[in-house]
């Protein structure tokens, strides 16, 4: 009788699910599709909102260096160096991180540079530093807390939740998605900095981030390989108007290095061993705080696939111009013509991070060799290294195309310098020019350059413009 009864309980259970509820924040349930659906089999609630308890860390142009704990009440936020004049960005770390992390402070210090903005780091370590599957459910918590902050900031002292930009880091990425919904896509802007992969891969929109959670939505992949077996954190899904792939979304340039070559010093050990569990899955937080400071760094190219625009059959910029990744996406003019948009660039292996790319066509003059050919810009914006065009054989009258991503905005190009190569004892000592080169720049704007000379190898050739 008792196992009957035990039973019968269990299966009830099991219909109905169970629910907690707090005053401010509502109610949760563990009912499909929160748990117990494929991408999050386990029937967990959330922690209550006391023991996640979350905090608001508010930065602002007056303090940079230290922050005001501000709470959701008209008296804390009145008394604080919040400023209803000035959007306000909310950062949110993700899973096993915390709110005073360097990183999060570190971007609101490269906004102060750049705007007058009330920057919050939300601090939820109470309920990330726990087992991964856990956190994934305590999210909906610190949601429900943004998403009440914004309602007294909008209630209270009128402030439009327009004016606000939720900046969230992998689970923090759909802490912001669950602030928006609950605000009814009333935010202005939600940035996703490569959304967490397990339990929202897949998963109803409801339980993620996607499109509808503010009036625009901005993605950056960075470790988009699954996690099983890669050990990929991020979301390979897209879900936002705009979504971003650097370098293909996979592998980051600069993320290979061995743990060591990533650990300096004592305080660089956290850091450090972050850097080598996660690198890829860190860098979308970095590119977005070098982006700040680099509102033309970051363009990205739309395409098919990384393969197409490896294969440099993106360029240039389409007609309404690139977006550009990162913190000024919302510039882009067609930033909200459709969802799931997606977008190409690779960027450096270290910061700055921020890259311009350029499609250089060379045609060849001289004698026929083989070797390969090197091609430096020099603008009003400032100079490039040298980049590799061509490696083969070079035949006088060809015109060898490629694109290269410079560390440097050389802007309006001035002259440009040819070089060849072949490391090949030849007696003869063959001399190869180039008659013209053609820059294009990712805007569209040509600049043509031309030469009668050739040179022995080694020799740099300038040409001047035609």
């Amino acid at each position: 009788m008792m196992l009957l009864l035990w039973t019968l309980s269990l299966l009830l259970g099991a219909a109905v699910g169970r629910e907690v509820c707090y005053d401010r924040l509502g109610c949760f349930t563990d009912d499909a599709p929160w748990a117990g659906i494929v991408e999050r089999p386990l029937k967990i609630l959330p922690w209550s909102p006391a023991d996640i308890n979350t905090r608001f860390l508010l930065y602002t142009n007056e303090n940079q260096n230290n922050y005001q704990r501000v709470t959701a009440d008209t008296s804390s936020i009145r008394s604080s160096n919040f400023n209803t004049n000035r959007k306000t960005r909310f950062i949110i770390h993700g899973f096993i991180d915390k709110g005073e992390e360097n990183w999060l402070s570190d971007m609101c210090k490269n906004m102060f540079k750049v705007e007058s903005v009330n920057c919050v780091c939300v601090d939820w370590k109470g309920g990330s530093r726990t087992g991964y599957t856990q956190a994934s459910q305590n999210t909906r918590v610190v949601g429900a807390e943004i998403a009440y902050f914004v309602d007294v900031l909008k209630n209270q002292l009128g402030y439009s939740p327009s004016n606000v930009h939720l900046i969230g880091h992998s689970l923090g990425s759909h802490i912001a998605g669950e602030a928006g919904r609950r605000t009814n896509g009333a935010i202005g802007r939600i940035t996703g900095l490569d959304p967490a992969e397990p339990c929202f891969e897949g998963a109803p929109e409801l339980i993620r981030l996607d499109p509808s959670d503010a009036q625009f939505v901005d993605v950056i992949h960075t470790d988009a390989a699954p996690i099983v077996p890669n050990l990929g954190f991020g979301m390979s899904q897209p879900s936002g108007h705009l979504d971003f792939f650097p370098n293909g979304g996979v592998e980051m340039p600069g993320c290979q290095k061995n743990i060591l070559s990533q650990i300096v010093d004592i305080d660089g050990i956290w850091e450090g061993t972050r850097d080598f569990a996660a690198c890829n899955h860190l860098r979308s937080y970095k590119y977005y705080s070098d982006s700040i400071l680099n509102p033309t760094g970051f363009a990205g190219f739309s395409c098919s696939s990384y393969s197409v625009f490896s294969a440099n059959k993106c360029f240039p910029c389409a007609h309404g111009g690139c977006p550009q990744m990162g913190h000024y996406a919302d510039r882009f003019s067609g930033k909200t013509n459709g969802v799931y948009q997606r977008f190409y660039l690779n960027t450096g292996d270290k910061s700055n991070f921020a890259r311009w790319r350029y499609q250089v066509s060379v045609t060849l003059s001289g004698q026929k060799v083989t070797g390969h050919i090197l091609v430096s810009l020099f603008g009003n914006g400032g100079n490039s290294k040298q980049y590799e065009i061509f490696k083969g054989s070079l035949q006088p009258g060809t015109v060898l195309i490629n694109e290269v991503d410079s560390d440097v905005d050389v802007g309006d190009l001035q002259k440009v310098k040819f070089i060849w190569y072949n490391n090949v004892i030849n007696p003869t000592l063959p001399q190869v020019g180039a008659s013209r080169i053609t820059v294009k720049r990712n805007d569209g704007r040509v600049f043509n350059f031309c030469s009668q000379g050739t040179v022995r190898e080694d020799v740099l050739l300038t040409l001047t413009p035609c």
